[in-house]
């Protein structure tokens, strides 16, 4: 399992962008759209390996007739990280241990192809502190599309009441994440060309 990108949810896309490209100091690129979800989306590099994705409802999108994903039917007020997602190699089989964390649905844009677990009601346990799972098909990655903006993650935190029902499904190795009983949520700080800047 590897730490595969951190979300931020907006209410409105284009004003969550500009927000953020203010306070980091750089550009976002243009991600697309998913139409399964009704949303759409902007990313940054934070490594070769690593993004940040800012996502909003598309309000030009057909309704997708279901939960979106990561709450974000339920979003309001101010944007905000949200929600970290997780890679893996084996969805189905982790599935099979934590059916709770969504069903294995199939996406794709342009010719990246991904599988990725979405609950039926668009929410994640623990609050939606528990990540969302990925697994990305071939060597196809958005992380290796993106100019490097000399962003990266310095470090990540990940809080809850009951983060054992986390910790002991996820393991990551990774000494910039952190999991930390606590208050229900996520923070992190990014090394940006304005410095440390602090996501929460």
């Amino acid at each position: 399992m590897k730490l595969d990108h951190l979300v931020i949810s907006a209410a409105d896309l284009d004003a969550a962008t500009a927000e953020f490209e203010e306070r980091l100091g750089v550009s976002f690129e243009a991600g697309g759209k998913h139409p399964l979800m009704g949303t759409h989306n902007r990313l940054l590099s934070l490594g070769p390996d690593l993004y940040l994705e800012i996502i909003a409802i598309d309000s030009e999108a057909a309704d997708p007739n279901r939960a979106r994903w990561f709450s974000l039917d339920r979003f309001s007020g101010p944007p905000k990280l949200t929600n970290w997602v997780v890679s893996t190699d084996a969805l189905a089989e982790f599935l099979r241990i934590v059916p709770e964390a969504g069903e294995a649905t199939q996406l794709s844009r342009g010719d990246l192809r991904w599988e990725m677990a979405i609950p039926a009601n668009g929410s994640l346990p623990c609050d939606d502190i528990f990540p969302a799972l990925i697994q990305w098909e071939g060597e196809a990655h958005p992380a290796k599309r993106l100019p490097d903006r000399a962003c990266r993650l310095a470090s990540f935190s990940i809080c809850h009441p009951q983060i054992a029902r986390i910790r002991d499904v996820i393991t990551l190795r990774d000494d910039r994440v952190v999991l930390a009983q606590g208050m229900a949520g996520l923070s992190a700080i990014l090394q940006t060309p304005r410095g440390l800047v602090k996501l929460g």
